[in-house]
């Protein structure tokens, strides 16, 4: 589980970007210091924006794609004759500026950098050009690292003798690529980890369900066929949508056409045992949610909530617009549980197989959304069981 407001490396994120602002503007009014004649607000408000542009791409990773998007922003940055980020194999993934002839130099100091972890400065005694015209006087190459790695470099091109200005300046604009670089990794770590959550889930799906789903269309088979291929088509599109290769997150219509599925073939098995009542408000259908986070749910309750109860009884799902929110309630009011039994019990479901997916859907809900949207469980024995989610109806990152 991930919460990104406390997170070493969002943490991290946010104090290299403040440093590097002021290292930026340092660096520009000691170069520039008799051309500005705009307030230092203006400076620090164009360097921000400058930040924020060249950020997006970098949250994607190191690629070449997103290095030839950010690059020439980051050169804004340091106002450098050119500038070139390299990948781990020391071949330029962007260039931007002037005198690329220069790529070989960059590469040979990028591969001293990748091997020592160390900034490399070449001086213009220090490289080879054939051109008497060429305006570079130094090349400065610093690490771009992720997670205590260094993952490739980032090659300012130099028209004036690297000093320790363009030095530190330099520095600070790697530590924010290599912030935005880790951030990425903290992006596809968090969709790794759900789509491992997805796949542990959909392995839970419970055997004695597909074991009864076929038992009972078996039981219709010679004394009412049609019946029986209306619930082995329902069987079918109920493990097709589990099992999906799509994303992780899906819409509430499409999870609540899962549920009628899977509650078509309970109420094969119970009849008149198990009554469902679905109040759904039609401006949340759209809302976004983590695939197969409703279904475990219902199926808890049928499951653990009625049918250990004589007579069984109601499955309630209601869906409910509650302004920046959609709140979804799933209800039943079955033999319930002592609380603190549920919450040991769910310590170890992935091993017993207990109320099928709550801790599942509750890291992944806490995942997409933040440690304040995890499944909120109120339940007594004798007393039915109640499980209240809220998602947000927008946030960044999360869509189908």
């Amino acid at each position: 589980m991930f919460s990104w407001l406390t997170d070493p490396r969002v943490l991290a994120a946010v104090g290299v970007a403040i440093a590097l602002v002021v290292a930026v503007l340092v660096y520009r009014r000691v170069k520039r210091r008799n051309e500005f004649a705009s307030p230092l607000e203006r400076a620090t408000f164009s360097t921000l924006h400058t930040v924020s542009l060249a950020a997006p791409a970098l949250r994607e990773g190191l690629s070449e794609g997103s290095a030839q998007f950010a690059v020439p922003y980051l050169r804004t940055l340091l106002d450098t004759e050119a500038l070139s980020m390299t990948g781990s194999d020391c071949v330029p993934l962007a260039w931007d500026g002037e005198a690329e002839h220069h790529s070989l130099d960059v590469r040979q100091y990028a591969e001293k950098v990748m091997r020592t972890g160390r900034q490399q400065v070449a001086s213009r005694k220090d490289i080879e050009c054939g051109s008497q015209d060429c305006p570079v006087r130094g090349i400065v190459v610093v690490p771009l690292e992720v997670d205590g790695n260094v993952a490739g470099t980032l090659a300012a091109v130099s028209a004036d003798t690297p000093g320790p200005v363009l030095l530190r300046a330099s520095a600070e604009v790697a530590r924010y690529v290599s912030s935005q670089l880790e951030l990425a990794d903290l992006d596809e770590s968090r969709a790794r980890l759900n789509r491992a959550e997805v796949r542990a889930l959909r392995a839970q799906i419970s055997p004695h369900f597909i074991y009864n789903a076929l038992n009972t269309v078996a039981s219709f088979i010679r004394t009412d066929p049609e019946r029986a291929r209306e619930l082995l088509m329902e069987f079918a599109d109920f493990t097709r949508y589990s099992f999906r290769q799509a994303g992780e997150y899906t819409t509430l219509a499409d999870e609540l056409k899962n549920i009628d599925r899977y509650l078509a073939l309970e109420h094969a098995r119970f009849g008149a045992r198990l009554t469902v009542k679905v109040q759904v408000a039609p401006e949340v259908l759209s809302v976004v949610l983590p695939f197969l986070a409703l279904q475990p749910l219902v199926e808890n309750a049928v499951r653990h909530g009625l049918s250990g109860k004589p007579g069984g009884g109601t499955v309630t799902l209601t869906a409910e617009d509650s302004g920046a929110e959609c709140t979804i309630i799933v209800e039943d009011d079955g033999v319930g549980m002592d609380p603190k039994a549920l919450k040991e019990e769910n310590r170890d479901a992935h091993l017993s197989g207990a109320h099928v997916g709550l801790g599942n859907v509750d890291d992944r809900m806490r995942s997409a959304f933040g440690p304040d949207y995890g499944l909120i469980v109120e339940t007594e024995r004798g007393a039915g069981t109640k499980i209240i989610l809220r998602v947000p109806k927008f946030r960044a990152g999360v869509r189908v």
